[in-house]
């Protein structure tokens, strides 16, 4: 995400090991569906052994998707759209 114009770097830290994320690390996430493609960022509320629970930020505070533990998760639209 580095040199994404007028010299400025991307503002987020993101981790891309699923091995090593805990809660309130932030992750790079897909969605399928028609948001195929488009990159999202979000904070890990919680980490399972085959999934992670992510909030997709202040614009909507009490949203949870459950992701796919992989290096950039991945929510179904279902979770978004319900």
């Amino acid at each position: 995400m580095l040199g994404m114009g007028e010299g400025e770097d991307c503002p987020f830290v993101f981790n891309f090991d699923p091995a090593t994320f805990k809660v309130g690390d932030t992750v790079s996430y897909r969605v399928t569906g028609s948001l195929e493609g488009f990159p999202f960022v979000g904070t890990l509320l919680e980490v399972h052994e085959d999934y992670v629970i992510i909030s997709p930020g202040e614009s909507e505070p009490d949203a949870r998707y459950r992701a796919t533990r992989e290096d950039r998760p991945v929510v179904d639209a279902s979770e978004i759209a319900g």
